[in-house]
């Protein structure tokens, strides 16, 4: 009942014509920037601190949540129309997204991605409402060996799912983590691998790696071997999802919903782990797998898309009740809060309720805001197929160089965009999958670190990650998604014959 009461408050004040006007001005803002690649919440909520000199704490944190959902949103866009993810959490969709909307499926996808995300948004608001306290004390049973054996599992995942071939996601996959290595080392603070070029020494930005694999390798891939391939991407399609698609999108939905949430609650990834492990789930659970990297599948847009969002509310869970931020839009939020002289952690409730309260309701009135933004542009957004393809690609590459630049302005940067993107398009033309590259320098590093951690901790016996039940109970799941799966079709091989 105190929850209701406190809620009932946070609506009060979020429903107040001035922060519904900060609400969806970030929803907007929020959309435009997942539409762009390059830029990103966390930049443009950086760009935007200077705000809380001047706007109170409840409106600016109501603004900076909404562009926050609104990336979310925003960055399925383009992800389905052109391959272009705005974030790398729309990675996934990209995938079948892109694949459905070639096939003239392009409104069934971007249907299934907002109100996906709607649901998702919703119901992972809910549960950060009634099990944020909880989830927290689950989060702090955490140590490196869990972090360790959850990275381990995203790897098995992305290598075995991902690509033809285990061969060819593991070969993509030692390429990310290749990447990932470059740079200042995170615990001895040494330059590696940086062949004395200074712009190495802070890492490359995963954001340049995303959008040249994927936008620039595109492009280059479509300028290159345009008249080898089979023009499908210009045909419209309905605006509307079908019955079936319904049918086949709830329950990718909820799984979604279920799978992201908790992740958003702990620093194993952010939102790229569960949206991978999601994708995997939908292609083991679809009734429909010839649609998988071939015409493109619904479950593989609906379930990866509700992850997403679902981890965006998991995110704030260790934000407002531990003051621990586990992506780096949480970091610049809790940069906003320390502007104001609030600190997080477990007495921001009693110290400064009222404000969460309404940034918690901020959020469920952000997605219905959300929500009617996207649906009704959905007709619009599919008409960008119409757009002569040399002209798209065109854009993409102008907004790519753009947005990369922008970041920090670096000449030595495009130069990386474009020697990236040359890779990516050699990489689609013999058919190695992309995104385990992203997967593997993101969260390569983490591993890296978590696993010295754990060694530390163990002494130096690496016992310390089979002492641990938690840690011990997902490395078996890890054994097991190796070994079982050439036993199974080892067997089913004489009752095929």
């Amino acid at each position: 009942m105190d929850v209701w009461q406190s809620l009932m408050g946070g609506f009060a004040a979020a429903l107040t014509p001035m922060n519904l006007l900060w609400a969806l001005l970030g929803c907007t803002i929020g959309t435009a920037v997942g539409v762009l690649p390059g830029i990103g919440p966390a930049l443009t909520v950086a760009m935007l601190l200077p705000l809380t000199t001047q706007v109170d704490v409840t409106a600016s944190m109501i603004l900076f949540s909404g562009i926050y959902y609104g990336a979310m949103y925003g960055g399925s866009t383009t992800s389905i129309l052109l391959n272009t993810p705005g974030e790398t959490a729309t990675m996934v969709t990209a995938m079948e997204g892109n694949l459905m909307a070639k096939n003239g499926r392009a409104g069934a996808a971007l249907a299934t991605a907002a109100i996906g995300s709607f649901v998702a948004g919703t119901i992972a608001t809910v549960l950060l409402t009634l099990f944020a306290p909880w989830l927290a004390d689950v989060a702090l049973q955490f140590g490196p060996p869990e972090y360790f054996a959850l990275m381990v599992l995203a790897f098995i995942t992305v290598a075995a799912v991902l690509g033809s071939s285990v061969l060819r996601g593991l070969t993509a996959l030692f390429i990310g983590l290749a990447i990932g290595l470059i740079g200042m080392d995170e615990i001895s603070g040494q330059a590696r691998y940086t062949l004395g070029v200074p712009e190495l020494v802070d890492r490359i930005e995963v954001t340049l790696i995303a959008v040249g694999l994927f936008a620039v390798g595109e492009a280059l891939f479509y300028a290159l071997y345009e008249g080898r391939v089979k023009e499908t991407a210009n045909r419209m399609s309905s605006t509307h999802m079908t019955r079936l698609e319904w049918k086949r999108s709830w329950p990718a939905w909820l799984r979604g919903t279920f799978l992201g949430f908790p992740f958003g609650t702990v620093p194993a990834g952010g939102t790229e782990v569960p949206t991978f492990l999601s994708y995997a789930m939908e292609k083991r659970l679809s009734k429909h797998k010839e649609e998988f990297g071939t015409t493109g599948a619904i479950e593989g847009v609906a379930g990866p898309e509700a992850a997403n969002n679902a981890t965006a509310s998991g995110v704030l869970v260790p934000l407002l009740t531990l003051g621990i931020p586990t992506s780096t839009t949480a970091a610049v939020l809790l940069s906003a809060f320390q502007n104001y002289g609030i600190t997080t952690g477990p007495q921001l409730f009693q110290s400064s309720g009222p404000m969460v309260w309404a940034l918690i309701a901020s959020l469920y009135i952000g997605n219905v805001m959300l929500l009617v933004l996207n649906l009704p542009l959905v007709g619009l957004w599919v008409k960008l197929l119409k757009v002569p393809r040399h002209w798209l690609y065109a854009g993409i590459l102008v907004f790519s160089t753009v947005g990369v630049y922008g970041m920090r302005q670096s000449s030595f940067d495009l130069f990386l965009l474009y020697g990236i993107g040359l890779m990516g398009m050699l990489m689609r033309r013999y058919d190695f999958p992309t995104a385990p590259v992203i997967v593997g320098m993101i969260l390569g590093p983490m591993a890296e670190a978590q696993f010295r951690n754990a060694m530390s901790i163990g002494e130096g016996n690496p016992a310390v990650f089979f002492e641990r039940p938690l840690a011990a109970a997902v490395l078996a799941v890890c054994a097991l998604a190796v070994i079982v799966p050439p036993l199974l079709r080892r067997r089913g091989r004489p009752a095929a014959a």
